[in-house]
């Protein structure tokens, strides 16, 4: 008879809705507190034995079982991680997907949804935060039948409304759903269990189904049957103390012992090498969080383990892995990986960012979320910030591209001080959606401060007065008291009269006697005007425009009208039709 390997279980669903709680619950661990943010920023995996289960379940256990256990998958709910959720799902047998019962289905639960069309997965929803029903009287780790019993009408009616709601979004999704307790076939309707993953209630139910789902309908389709060689999913590489280099793994088929040839994707080409050992987490702890391994000769799938092996430095983060024999499996394994990289398509341009991650995943999904808000990435990669990035983002021509994003990873010597150098700007951040807010935040400033400089680099119109009653002097430089109608005067411009004529540069501004530098509309001054006599070319009654250049108008018109006000606008078209009088194509 075949060994019946542990199922895959991957737990999915929005930020925030409880997924890793939910785990923690289940284990007995507080892996959410160590999480940067309180957010899942990769896949981990925790191997759930199966006498813990029926410890859980001990008040309702009623199944005859046969597999080792449940091995829980942990994806990121930002949707940042679409693709590494993907890979999730993809690895998984069944799926939890959690939704807050309170919110129910939001754009991160839609998209796990997708993903468990794609791959076709039965799944169960968790219908989480019970607690937080008004009215709700908890009863820590109860069956949720049993603390259902308890509660008052009002509050299993407000309840009752949660599930018909979600029961009717799901529909919407093609799903015909149901509250577990009132369902006879469970490979035709999903079950809703209605848990809280901070008191633990529903818990046991949901853990029965999982397991009678995995026996039921995973064994009938042989799915579970563990068969050949070892494959597997790199999660993590990194280094420990007293290890050196380490990868942490899903097996998801086959079994993997001490001594095998295994072939990995690398960074430039697959990476040979052989499995130098093996530690294994103990039971109900979190592989990313685990300081206790335990040395094992084999390990069978499935499971989450830490492989020690040489040369596995440049081993991509989130790629495959599988046991060879031969140099025919090695190329088979080669062309397979190529044509999964070509599908990432990591698509560069000339100009545009760069990017370093510590996994293939969050590579991936870090290049759709740019894509998404339309900034260029010029270099994408696996790996801490060297020297070399920072000459790779100094190179572009537009200072809003000379930055470096570091998801989770480290900088390497002196890269700071070359950074200082080129003027190059590195956003480091252990959080997906926290760096492209920091990084969309200052690249939106740094336009707003370009545009503002631009601005005020412009020559900007203006229409003015000149009033009779407050001429005192005529020339060399003729000083006159003003009216600004509209728009805003600066010293040193230039002033025409409404038949274009020259009239003269505006040299200073006073008003009450201290001189000023801008002044705008409806404000009273005396300007002091070069080039011109009041009496020959002005009267001294007259109304002006500043003589805005052609470039500047024309920069005005096209981009920055709207910022005008309106009586601006209204003065700057009448100025308009002055220089185009003659020449209809002035400023165009």
């Amino acid at each position: 008879m075949k060994k019946l390997r542990t199922p895959i279980v991957s737990v999915l669903g929005h930020v925030d809705h409880g997924k890793t709680t939910l785990l923690d619950k289940i284990r007995r661990t507080r892996v959410t507190a160590k999480e940067a943010g309180g957010i899942t920023q990769h896949i981990g995996a925790t191997e759930i034995p199966i006498d813990l289960i029926k410890e859980i379940c001990k008040d309702i256990w009623k199944v005859k079982v046969t597999i080792p256990g449940l091995l829980f998958i942990d994806t990121p709910g930002h949707r940042a991680f679409t693709n590494l959720r993907r890979r999730g799902g993809a690895l998984a047998d069944l799926a939890v997907l959690v939704i807050d019962i309170n919110e129910g289905v939001m754009p991160q639960t839609e998209e796990a949804i997708s993903i468990l069309k794609t791959f076709r997965t039965p799944f169960v929803v968790a219908a989480n935060k019970i607690d937080r029903i008004p009215g709700w009287q908890s009863v820590e780790y109860a069956p949720f039948m049993k603390s259902y019993a308890q509660q008052d009408e009002v509050t299993k009616q407000r309840l009752e409304n949660k599930i018909y709601e979600l029961v009717g979004q799901l529909y919407s999704f093609g799903f015909s759903a149901e509250r577990f307790d009132r369902i006879r076939d469970f490979t035709r309707t999903v079950a809703i269990v209605p848990v809280s993953a901070i008191t633990g209630e529903g818990i046991p139910e949901l853990l029965m189904i999982l397991v009678g789902l995995a026996q039921k309908y995973l064994e009938e389709s042989l799915r579970l049957h563990v068969e050949g060689k070892a494959k597997g999913t790199i999660l993590e590489v990194k280094e420990e103390r007293g290890l050196g280099i380490t990868c942490d793994v899903i097996l998801y088929d086959g079994t993997l012992k001490v001594g095998d040839r295994i072939v990995i994707a690398g960074k430039d080409d697959v990476i040979v090498t052989h499995v130098k050992g093996i530690l294994k987490p103990r039971p109900a702890k979190e592989m990313r969080v685990e300081s206790k391994f335990k040395s094992v000769k084999s390990v069978t799938a499935a499971a989450g383990v830490k492989l020690v092996a040489p040369n596995i430095e440049d081993v991509l983060a989130g790629s495959e892995f599988e046991a060879v024999e031969s140099g025919e499996d090695i190329e088979k394994f080669r062309e397979r990986i190529r044509k999964e990289y070509e599908e990432i398509a990591i698509k560069t341009e000339e100009e545009g960012v760069v990017l370093k991650t510590d996994t293939l995943g969050s590579l991936e999904a870090l290049i759709n979320e740019l894509r998404e808000i339309e900034i260029p990435i010029k270099k994408a990669e696996v790996g801490d910030v060297d020297k070399r990035d920072v000459v790779e983002a100094s190179a572009n021509k537009d200072e809003l591209n000379k930055i470096i994003l570091a998801f989770n990873v480290k900088l390497l010597p002196n890269v700071e001080g070359e950074a200082a150098k080129y003027n190059v700007r590195i956003f480091s951040d252990e959080i997906i959606y926290s760096l492209l807010d920091r990084v969309k935040q200052w690249r939106e400033e740094e336009k707003l401060a370009k545009e503002k400089q631009k601005i005020e680099a412009l020559v900007k119109p203006a229409k003015i007065k000149l009033l009779k009653e407050f001429i005192f002097r005529r020339s060399k430089p003729a000083v006159v008291g003003i009216r600004v109608l509209a728009g805003e005067l600066r010293k040193d411009v230039k002033l025409i009269k409404p038949d274009g004529g020259n009239a003269g540069i505006i040299r200073s501004m006073q008003k009450e006697g201290e001189n000023i530098s801008v002044a705008k509309e409806g404000e009273e001054l005396a300007i002091a005007i070069d080039g011109v006599t009041i009496g020959r070319q002005l009267d001294g009654d007259e109304v002006l425009y500043v003589d805005v250049p052609e470039k500047h108008a024309k920069i005005l018109e096209r981009d920055l009208l709207d910022t005008l006000s309106e009586e601006t606008k209204k003065a700057f078209k009448e100025f308009l039709e002055i220089k185009r009088k003659d020449n209809p194509f002035w400023g165009k």
